[in-house]
């Protein structure tokens, strides 16, 4: 698939380009990043340009992962933040992101996240997208919440990071949560009715 781009009211969403290492590597310096993705730790500018260079124009030929760096349109064009969707199983793909810490607070990344996953339900297509996150990750979290995601649990040992394998929060986004239709048919298990509790003296 051809790179294409996005817009929101502030932000531009672009495929990552050789200009943008620079600026890649410096977001990655940071100790937030560092400790809450799987961006390698420390994290040098050859990390930066294989990721920029490589692995994001490789995903989208490929069509296995999708990765759009966003710029802050309004201000002065710089990088604030990437995201990517990575395609897993049929129709379904995980979310992932981070933002430079001095673009944090602003909502931009709510902001990204919603129009990534709705260019995924109507272009890819998508049936789910699911956002997982280290157990702690709470800024993450709080951001997937906001773009609609719904809370699914927590996954045991689901995040492999730096030799550790960790718990994760999972929650997932489908395209009838944005009012958009599914491409396959999906029914929804039924929950089962609470039984009422037995009158004294009959158990």
């Amino acid at each position: 698939m051809e790179p294409i781009t996005l817009a929101t009211a502030r932000l531009t969403l672009r495929a990552l380009a050789t200009a943008d290492v620079d600026a890649v590597y410096r977001a990655c310096q940071d100790g937030a990043i560092q400790r809450w993705t799987t961006v390698p730790c420390p994290y040098r500018r050859a990390d930066a340009e294989y990721f920029v260079n490589k692995v994001c124009p490789e995903g989208w030929r490929q069509g296995t992962e999708f990765t759009f760096g966003a710029v802050d349109t309004p201000g002065n064009g710089v990088l604030v933040a990437a995201i990517s969707l990575s395609v897993r199983a049929t129709r379904t793909a995980e979310l992932g992101f981070w933002t430079a810490a001095e673009y944090r607070g602003r909502g931009l990344m709510t902001e990204a996240v919603g129009a990534v996953t709705r260019w995924g339900f109507t272009r890819i297509p998508l049936d789910r997208i699911f956002w997982r996150a280290e157990v702690g990750n709470t800024a993450s979290r709080a951001t997937a919440l906001r773009a609609g995601f719904v809370p699914e649990g927590t996954e045991r040992a689901g995040i492999l990071n730096n030799g550790v394998r960790r718990d994760c929060w999972v929650a997932a986004l489908l395209p009838t949560d944005v009012g958009l239709p599914s491409t396959d048919a999906y029914v929804p298990a039924r929950t089962p009715a609470a039984r009422p509790a037995p009158a004294p003296g009959t158990a």
